[in-house]
């Protein structure tokens, strides 16, 4: 879990340059002379789509904006379907609406992620793309469902708020599809407070975004910036300096941060094997996970109940499952209109897992007696 654990000097060295160094300029674009030709956003975003071998990336405002973009770069709008999973958080859902498309959710399986049988259900002559979520830090089962939207002529988006630096074998999530989408809130492994990236298979893609997210701007070298050449309308979701200067001192951490992240979980889960009322969460073959969370399911929702709150009891969190649900499990979203309309909210097959899940963040400070201490409480006899 989180960056904000390792936010420090770097950080902070970091943005007083913008004042130090670049004239206090906060803004993405223009004002070379000022700067002195320092462009954090443009470093952050090459940056990172070397790392994360990207050819084709760039920042926005959140990880919400970053999946109303990537529909834009589709053309999704009016008359399409995009479909999703129901254990998602609300924004994925939101993004298809404001795009005008109709969003329509799959069940999950015990991945907790996207059904691929589900899938092919739901898919009508309507459906334009999918959102795969990679939720919690374990990976979709991409190959299954390339495998039906490669049949089906559909766009893949790939949410990989949760999952950034995981992969399926050698390549990272957010990378497979045709666009991936990353969310930085404060709450994420790697954090600019708010923030998100967009990385694209395709350069028309990429092109498309990156003017649709700054009213239309190609960026013509040709033309200064006040009469510059647009092929379409947009919106304003342009990262800001300031974001951009806390990113590049994150991602220079990011490895540290993730690879302890799973030494972290994996001592959990070793001493959690032994109690055989617990089962985790599958995940594809060859797949590594981001270690953001760890999921166990218990035999029923009485036991996920009584031990959830005796986690709590004893100083130890939990996340989303079962505190945040509602807010990730469309089952509850009988507010959104547009999704109610196209089908029901019932997903019992995803239900009666999710209400046997109970999810322990991983932390990058952890203590040391902290898997002990958890197992201790699991492993204690329910009254």
């Amino acid at each position: 879990m989180p960056g904000f654990e390792v936010i420090g000097n770097l950080e902070k060295k970091y943005l007083n340059e913008i004042f130090t160094k670049s004239g206090g300029v906060l803004f993405r674009h223009g004002f070379e002379k000022l700067r002195k030709n320092i462009f954090r956003v443009k470093k952050f975003e090459k940056g990172f789509g070397k790392h994360f071998n990207s050819k084709y990336s760039h920042s926005t405002t959140s990880g919400t904006a970053a999946l109303r973009i990537a529909l834009a770069s589709l053309g999704i709008g009016k008359g399409d379907e995009v479909i999703t999973q129901c254990f998602t958080f609300v924004a994925t859902v939101e993004a298809i609406i404001e795009s005008g498309a109709t969003p329509v959710c799959t069940e999950i399986d015990k991945s907790l992620n996207m059904c691929p049988k589900d899938l092919i259900k739901k898919i009508n002559s309507k459906t334009k793309a999918i959102i795969v979520v990679h939720m919690l830090g374990v990976a979709a089962d991409l190959e299954k469902i390339k495998k039906i939207c490669n049949k089906k002529n559909i766009f893949i988006i790939e949410d990989t708020a949760w999952g950034i630096g995981a992969k399926i074998r050698k390549n990272y999530l957010g990378t497979i599809g045709d666009v991936g989408t990353f969310s930085f809130d404060h709450a994420k492994t790697l954090t600019t407070g708010e923030g998100g990236m967009i990385v694209y298979k395709r350069k028309k893609m990429y092109n498309k975004g990156l003017a649709w997210h700054d009213h239309g701007h190609e960026n013509n070298p040709k033309f200064p910036r006040y009469e510059d050449t647009r092929k379409s309308s947009g919106f304003n979701f342009r990262m800001s300096e300031l974001q951009a200067a806390v990113g590049l001192a994150q991602l220079k951490k990011f490895n540290k941060i993730f690879k302890t992240h799973q030494k972290n979980k994996k001592k959990i889960s070793n001493v959690l094997k032994k109690i055989d009322y617990l089962e985790f969460r599958e995940k594809p073959k060859n797949s590594t996970d981001a270690s953001e969370a760890l999921v166990i399911i218990f035999k029923n929702s009485k036991l996920a109940k009584f031990y959830s709150k005796k986690l709590k009891m004893n100083g130890i969190n939990t996340k989303i499952l079962p505190e945040a649900l509602t807010w990730h499990f469309a089952k509850y979203w009988s507010h959104m209109r547009e999704l109610k309309k196209r089908q029901k909210l019932t997903f019992n097959t995803s239900h009666n897992i999710l209400k046997r899940c109970v999810s322990l963040p991983i932390m990058y400070k952890m203590e040391k007696q902290i898997p002990i201490k958890i197992y201790k409480i699991l492993s204690s006899k329910m009254k």
